[in-house]
């Protein structure tokens, strides 16, 4: 049921699992500010959806899935927010930076396997045209909270399940087994 001319994009109760994957494999990044920031960095993106409902056509570099959803977008985000988190959790400014752009450019990336929508601007400014993966399993939501707790929302959910969280499962169990089994050994004591 993809939607050709409105906002498209997964729900924001999915675009966390990757941010939170990720942290799963680096123990310093698990602080609470990083976490609540990466996470909200992974769904902002979709706040374009504001200019739609104002007039800005979807197509435009600004619409919908448009420059706020690019990697440049991603990278001028995270590098305003590393200097202020880095300092505040005591974490190096690089391992932030990339924690942060990350999560923020994983949004167009996971978006780019929807099956719905004009495509997205992941390479902005440097070209205005919007792309997909070569295969688009994630169902679009529909919009609005009343649309989005239907059937079709469940459904949503049940594709983002299969697609983000279970992968997103995965990858983070085995990041936490391996920092689990390369932590030095506690010494008892006497």
């Amino acid at each position: 049921m993809a939607r050709l001319h409105a906002p498209t994009m997964s729900s924001c109760f999915s675009h966390p699992a990757v941010p939170l994957a990720i942290a799963c494999w680096f123990p310093s990044l698990r602080t609470r500010s990083l976490l609540v920031t990466a996470s909200l960095l992974s769904a902002a993106p979709d706040l374009d959806a504001i200019g739609w409902f104002a007039g800005v056509p979807y197509e435009a570099w600004c619409g919908h899935r448009g420059c706020t959803h690019s990697i440049v977008f991603a990278a001028l985000v995270a590098l305003l927010l590393t200097p202020w988190l880095a300092r505040k959790n005591g974490v190096p400014r690089r391992s932030v930076f990339a924690f942060l752009f990350a999560a923020a450019a994983s949004h167009g990336l996971v978006d780019m396997a929807t099956n719905g929508g004009l495509g997205i601007a992941v390479l902005w400014p440097f070209s205005t045209e919007r792309w997909f993966w070569p295969a688009t399993p994630i169902e679009v939501p529909p919009l609005g909270i009343r649309a989005f707790f239907s059937d079709w929302g469940l459904h949503v959910l049940a594709s983002e399940f299969v697609w983000l969280w279970l992968p997103a499962i995965v990858v983070g169990a085995i990041g936490l087994a391996v920092r689990r089994r390369s932590r030095p050994p506690v010494a008892a004591a006497p």
